[in-house]
């Protein structure tokens, strides 16, 4: 990045400094920033809501070490490759026990005035359509992409962009059953690593659509329908 470009970060679009500025995404999302569904948005834009300071953000970003190595690859196999190893197979490693620990979450602390009930549901029902999303792109989209790019490959781009705002619900949902992450006092420790893993699983998931929406996507159509809706932040301080 330029420091021209880093004298004029609020001019910036998120999508860009999270591609162009690498530790960027983790600043972002320690704001509460979107930078996947939200990517087209200017910084200035986005530090609309209460709370957000343009200033202490631009000051973090320009902090940032423009040395450090990218955390993916650039090439479009290479990135996909990363994505399925990364993203795809951890998600689904990952999921099932998420599911698991919030069943008995909910079961043991049933009574509890704090107990995240409906995560469980919730959780599931995230897992199964993120499922359905991952298989697609393996068997549609990606294979597509290996091949190189196509006035076709348009269409099934836009189709993963709009399930991309479907998760961002989804993640919403989490979010409120999650109540920010924040445990009680006397939670057990399969509490505690429920919270932890649906941190993790946020950041994975924004991660994931980023790199998909605002680095692999671009590579092979310019003018692409965009929806507003993003997901939450989950469980940031």
């Amino acid at each position: 990045m330029t420091t021209t470009q880093l004298d004029n970060l609020e001019a910036m679009r998120l999508g860009d400094i999270a591609v162009q500025l690498p530790g960027s995404t983790a600043v972002m999302r320690r704001h509460g920033l979107d930078f996947c569904c939200g990517g087209d948005k200017l910084l200035s834009e986005a530090v609309q809501s209460p709370g957000v300071a343009l200033e202490q953000i631009k000051a973090e970003l320009k902090a940032l070490d423009q040395s450090a190595p990218r955390e993916h690859p650039e090439t479009a196999p290479a990135l996909i490759d990363h994505i399925l190893e990364r993203y795809h197979e951890t998600h689904r490693r990952e999921l099932p026990e998420l599911v698991r620990l919030a069943e008995k979450v909910e079961r043991v602390h049933a009574s509890h005035p704090d107990a995240p009930l409906g995560l469980a549901a919730a959780l599931t029902v995230m897992a199964q359509e993120l499922e359905t999303h991952m298989m697609k792109e393996e068997a549609v989209l990606f294979p597509m992409m290996r091949l190189g790019a196509h006035p076709a490959i348009a269409h099934p781009i836009a189709r993963m962009r709009h399930e991309h705002d479907d998760h961002g619900e989804r993640l919403r949902e989490v979010e409120q059953l999650y109540r920010g992450g924040v445990l009680p006092p006397d939670a057990c420790g399969s509490w505690r690593a429920l919270y932890a893993g649906v941190r993790k699983l946020a950041d994975d998931l924004m991660q994931h659509i980023h790199l998909e929406n605002n680095v692999l996507f671009p590579q092979f159509a310019t003018e692409l329908p965009v929806n507003p809706i993003c997901p939450g932040m989950v469980g940031r301080d």
